[in-house]
């Protein structure tokens, strides 16, 4: 199941035209955006809400390094969800709630390339030993439809 979703993600990235890769992050989905941290963050934030899903928090961490002194390139998470898509998510395995709500990060890598990555719910499907969950395709495909319309010109 795992590989019929990325290959149903590449299928759908190509399609709609943004490029996504591969990260060390085992599970990690990034997506090339062509709008710095902040305003990918926010624009993905209007998405989400748009969509009927809640936005629980957002996470600086360019900002909390400051406040100990130390420097990092923009990095800013993103928390939010719905019970319409973690809920038939967590009725395959409850334990999929520690993965829930989800999460969206956007960060500058070192060459100032900015990325926009959540965790792939066919992965987070098959830590929890739950990789046949019917969830997983409608999730799969909100979640790659959300990055495409922020990441878009």
């Amino acid at each position: 199941m795992n590989r019929v979703v990325s290959l149903a993600f590449a299928a759908f990235a190509a399609l709609v035209g943004f490029e996504a890769t591969a990260f060390a992050a085992e599970g990690l989905v990034a997506v090339k955006s062509p709008y710095v941290v902040r305003e990918t963050l926010d624009r993905f934030e209007v998405n989400a809400k748009q969509r009927g899903l809640k936005v629980f928090a957002r996470v600086d961490h360019a900002a909390g390094a400051a406040t100990v002194g130390k420097s990092l390139r923009p990095a800013e998470v993103l928390i939010f969800g719905g019970p319409q898509g973690g809920t038939p998510f967590m009725e395959c395995a409850q334990s999929v709630g520690i993965d829930l709500p989800l999460k969206a990060l956007a960060w500058q890598d070192e060459q100032g390339q900015v990325w926009l990555g959540y965790n792939d719910p066919a992965f987070v499907a098959q830590r929890h030993g739950v990789a046949q969950c019917p969830a997983i395709a409608p999730l799969s495909k909100a979640l790659a439809a959300l990055v495409a319309e922020t990441v878009a010109r």
